[in-house]
């Protein structure tokens, strides 16, 4: 081996780093292609050249000082961070010694003109002098979401020494305007500059390169006496040459022209937005924050993409493993952005966030679960709910009239898709919203009859009258069974908490061994083997509150009165800023009773997003004020600058673990589908309603009380039951003749199916007229094949409703 190259490959394990994220930010340029965040005072992961495309794990400063101390600035130090500008998500950090020994203030921002991130440092010496300390920047390159296999070396452009690294088909190159002192690229764990510095004092000159492993790179910032400024640029290319040159151009410019454009840029947007600012006790501009993240969440190479996160939970205990984190797309988290977006008065925005839906929406006209930015699936399971929400998002936006006509006629073949895969896949859904469970759930179910009467109108609207009465149909028939399978009453815990029912988290799809689907047992994810199953009617949670939030049901509904009292009882927890819940009862996605990070099983903790849905139910049912509160507890759950937490820890302060009583636990941070409810919630209380309230299941359910004849039976929906008065409606994949009877066989019917619009075969069965306690039963020939299904199926007529 030759004697440059650093011992010790291929390194520790990688790992991320803290997803408590205290800033992010973005160029709003197509030349800058670079997204970064910051925690602890230094700057963490850089996503290069695509938001989901993370490629550093962090840059931070050591220090070293006369008498041989040792010190991080990002764990012995006090961090206080502080945007340019309202709205601006450049930032300024002043990170203190906890020794009292020195100050390093720092100015970031990425350089419009060039995919490079700008630090401008300012070392203070607070004990001494500036020559008894020497600072040295520490990068640890994770290109491509990946900790190994990098490389990392000390080398030179034009004369300069940079500090490169490359891997899979990317390169950064980190310069300095002052000159480096000496500089090392080593192996994470045994060679590197922490090592060296922490065990020797100095770094080792000959540890030069470091090959196909988890590297990081080093070099002393040559501050003196007389200048205490230094400038790094961080330069990202498809070359060394490439992304030294753009570092090296970065440097030229400087830091002022870079900085005065970024922020011309940010405050030129947020100008064009609605003025709903507030002030936060610290005197943040809360709402300015939140629609600072939404935008900084957005991808340049493919417009109206969106992430959930850029960061990854709990990403310190997570390594190579897990390439996704939060820099995915969500469409159900894309649509709740959108809907942030037009809220603060950017329409064009969420129509090109619609645009961008159309273009991932797959050939069978569902969305992915989750997706990279190109449109590439990440993970393989289908939500109903997220299959159903751009309808409701194209709806929004022509009610709002950004989609007039004539553009609605382009999302035409997208609406009729997607409506007609809601149609015939739903009402039972893979996966819910919290992506675990399948079966009957009330959100995702609110969602998909809201999402159907949405794409009604819009059909209507351009002539389509037959396919739109359809989906009213079905809207209706689901709608009326939402009770029947999610809504339970005399249960134990009803008589304990002086109910007459409420509504389940989840009900299992139908099994033959259930009477209904809400007697069934659902199987909890994020728990022990052993400590999973529970009855369906012991789930709670805040989930049934879409009902009203998508129009289908009152908020002064008894049953939905009622479901809160069990809600609160159960879930509700009240914390240092306020009342906050959990997801559902028995949730285990969260850190351990101990503080210990998630690891496939935990206790789920509470969550700020669901103070804003409360706020908005509270603000249907007609009380402001407890909406007003809940939007200061959701403000106050935020973290240092001003972003908000996918979860607050809710145990005892766990210094050790940087856990407190009501703050952001380790899970994702900044979440963005909480800053866009924060942004709507803050537009609800302006207008004195809910912003994303569907206005047809209102009109539909509420006012009008519409109910349904029929109900419908399916390969995928096999009702074994329907409520005496009911037609039956027979819905199959393929043309065939039903061949029935209502007496046992005495007599028979055969009913030939027609195809709709939407390529369902169906019809109607006039079973309205037969008594309770009466037995259908049919079976299937098959023209096309000239087959029989040689299976008999049975429905029966009862009371239940």
């Amino acid at each position: 081996m030759a004697a440059t190259v650093a011992q010790g490959a291929p390194g520790i394990p990688a790992r991320w780093t803290s997803s408590a994220k205290s800033g992010v930010g973005t160029a709003l340029s197509e030349a800058s292609r670079i997204w970064f965040t910051i925690s602890h005072g230094i700057v963490n992961e850089i996503y290069y050249p695509r938001l989901d495309k993370a490629c550093t794990r962090d840059m931070g400063l050591i220090v070293t000082g006369a008498a041989g101390t040792f010190s991080e600035e990002k764990r012995d130090a006090v961090h206080a961070v502080a945007p340019f500008q309202d709205g601006v998500p450049g930032y300024r950090l002043t990170n203190t010694a906890t020794d009292g020994s020195y100050r390093i203030e720092k100015r970031i921002v990425t350089d419009p003109k060039r995919p490079v991130l700008l630090q401008e440092i300012a070392f203070t010496a607070l004990k001494g002098r500036p020559a008894d300390y020497r600072v040295y920047a520490l990068l640890a390159p994770h290109l491509v979401n990946a900790g190994m296999g990098n490389t990392a070396w000390v080398g030179e452009h034009h004369g300069r020494p940079v500090l490169f690294a490359s891997g899979r088909g990317t390169c950064l190159a980190l310069a300095s305007s002052l000159p480096w002192g000496a500089c090392s690229a080593g192996y994470v764990g045994f060679s590197d500059g922490w090592q060296q510095l922490q065990h020797g004092g100095a770094l080792d000159p000959a540890c030069q390169r470091a090959e196909d492993g988890n590297v990081a790179l080093t070099g002393e910032i040559g501050f003196s006496a007389g200048n205490g400024t230094a400038l790094l640029a961080l330069g990202f290319g498809s070359s060394p040459e490439e992304a030294a040159e753009m570092a090296s151009a970065s440097l030229e410019q400087g830091f002022d022209a870079a900085a005065r454009t970024y922020v011309e840029n940010w405050r030129e947007w947020q100008a064009g937005l609605l003025k709903l600012d507030r002030q936060s006790v610290t005197g943040l501009n809360t709402y300015r924050a939140s629609t600072a993240v939404l935008a900084s969440h957005l991808s340049v190479a493919r417009p109206g993409a969106a992430v959930a996160s850029l960061s990854i939970p709990w990403g310190f205990n997570k390594g190579d493993d897990d390439l996704g984190g939060y820099h995915l797309i969500w469409p159900r988290d894309l649509v709740e952005t959108a809907g942030g977006f037009l809220a603060a008065g950017d329409g064009s925005q969420a129509l090109q966030i619609l645009t961008y839906l159309r273009s991932i929406q797959q050939p069978d006209g569902h969305w992915p679960q989750n997706a990279w930015s190109d449109g590439t699936a990440y993970w393989p399971g289908i939500q109903m709910d997220e299959c159903a929400f751009p309808l409701l998002l194209a709806d929004a936006l022509r009610r709002t009239g950004h989609l007039p006509h004539a553009k609605l006629a382009e999302f035409l073949p997208m609406i009729e898709s997607a409506a007609a895969y809601v149609v015939r896949n739903g009402p039972v859904t893979g996966e819910d919203r919290w992506e675990e469970d399948a079966g009957y759930s009330p959100f995702t179910l609110a969602v998909e009859i809201a999402a159907l009467l949405a794409a009604a109108d819009m059909l209507d609207i351009m002539g389509k009258t037959e396919p739109a009465n359809y989906l009213r149909e079905t809207a209706d028939c689901w709608n009326d069974q939402i009770e029947r399978w999610t809504y339970v009453a005399g249960t134990p815990l009803c008589a304990e908490l002086g109910v007459n029912g409420y509504y389940v988290r989840i009900a299992p799809p139908d099994a033959s061994d259930a009477a209904s689907p809400k007697d069934g047992y659902v199987p909890i994810k994020n728990r022990p083997p052993t400590d999973t199953d529970r009855p369906a009617e012991a789930i709670i949670s805040p989930d049934a509150l879409a009902l009203v939030r998508f129009g289908l049901r009152a908020a002064d509904d008894p049953r939905i009165l009622d479901t809160l009292k069990v809600i609160d009882a159960r879930l509700r927890r009240d914390l240092p800023q306020g009342p906050l819940w959990y997801r559902y009862s028995g949730d285990g996605y969260g850190e351990h009773e101990d503080g210990s990070p998630f690891d496939g099983t935990g206790l789920g903790r509470a969550w700020p997003l669901l103070a804003g849905e409360r706020a908005h139910y509270e603000l249907a049912a007609g009380h402001r004020d407890r909406a007003e509160s809940l939007l200061a507890t959701l403000e106050a759950s935020a973290g240092v600058g001003g972003l908000l937490p996918e979860q607050v820890w809710d145990g005892p302060d766990l210094p050790q673990r940087e856990l407190r009583l009501g703050a952001p636990s380790g899970s994702a941070m900044p979440l963005v589908w909480a800053h866009a409810e924060h942004i709507k919630l803050v537009r609800s209380l302006r207008d004195g309603a809910v912003f994303d309230l569907p206005p047809q299941g209102v009109e539909r359910y509420i006012k009008a009380r519409t109910t349904s004849p029929r109900r419908i039976w399916r390969f995928n929906n096999k009702i074994r039951a329907i409520p005496a008065g009911k037609m039956l409606r027979v819905e199959l994949a393929a043309k065939g003749v039903v061949h029935w009877s209502s007496d046992k066989w005495l007599t028979v019917r055969d009913d030939r199916t027609a195809e709709n619009a939407f390529g369902v075969h169906l019809v109607d069965l006039p079973v309205d007229r037969l008594p309770q306690g009466s037995t259908i039963v049919f079976t299937f020939f098959w023209p096309d094949t000239g087959r029989w299904e040689k299976v008999d199926f049975t429905v029966g007529v009862d009371a239940q409703s």
